[in-house]
């Protein structure tokens, strides 16, 4: 009997080696064991490559895990990867409201539009668009050129116009969306709180202190700057907040999304 149960549980533990590491990271949160679930889905996405999926399911790992810039993070990376990603976006926007003295948005009308409309399809459903979009203006052109009918051929040639228009905004966002995922030049903040200084240095009174930001802040890299001469900190980040507030952080204290 002792034989059985010995050979039934090596077979169920080679059967949990064997399966998929998704499938290991989904079965250690579904145990609520969440740090192991952080470890296997990051191993998944290092070992089978990124996906907006496995970073959700890291978001809510790392939420369970109480750690709320790296959720945050895991989120905008899936979004990153896919802005169609309906559950991930409903997920950013409740952790970010975990931010202690979150930044208010102050983004543009059209600036929120604009996301709002981004985050509609996929990278893939908007070069399909895009490529729809195209053949439709080719048409236009081919009814303005080829048409004997006066009214026809104004309405390719006005038609063709607005084309233009739509299909190069749709163009647009098919690079953007295709590409956001190698664009570094946003990070989220990653310890629980970070100082921004008004000089590129370790703050050394209270006139270069600016203001304190939490974790789960998202910042806008402007550029970047090495201090060898600083002991304290090897590198420092010249961010912007909401598009206004403008100061530098230290490197170490955020993470690229």
């Amino acid at each position: 009997m002792k034989n059985i149960l010995s050979i039934c549980l090596t077979l169920f533990t080679l059967s949990l080696s064997a399966a998929p590491i998704a499938q290991q990271a989904d079965s250690a949160y579904n145990r609520e064991d969440y740090g192991d679930a952080i470890r296997l889905y990051n191993e998944a996405i290092a070992t089978e490559g990124p996906s907006t999926n496995l970073y959700y399911n890291l978001g809510n790992a790392y939420y369970r895990d109480n750690s709320l810039g790296k959720a945050i993070l895991s989120y905008e990376r899936a979004l990153a990867l896919d802005p169609s990603n309906e559950e991930a976006a409903i997920n950013l926007n409740f952790v970010r409201t975990r931010i202690e003295d979150a930044p208010e948005d102050d983004s543009s009308f059209l600036s929120n539009l604009h996301r709002g409309i981004i985050s509609n399809m996929s990278p893939n459903a908007w070069a399909w668009t895009a490529l729809i979009l195209f053949i439709i203006l080719l048409s236009t052109v081919a009814v303005y050129i080829f048409s004997s009918n006066v009214t026809l051929r104004k309405a390719g040639f006005f038609g063709g116009i607005v084309m233009i228009f739509i299909f190069a905004y749709a163009i647009a966002i098919a690079y953007q969306t295709a590409s956001a995922y190698k664009n570094h030049e946003s990070a989220v903040v990653i310890v629980p709180t970070t100082n921004l200084s008004s000089a590129p240095r370790s703050t050394r009174g209270e006139k270069e202190k600016v203001v304190p930001i939490h974790e789960g802040t998202k910042v806008m890299i402007i550029d970047s700057l090495s201090t060898p001469d600083d002991p304290n900190v090897g590198k420092w980040y010249d961010v912007k907040i909401n598009n206004s507030s403008r100061a530098w952080l230290n490197a170490a204290d955020v993470e690229r999304i």
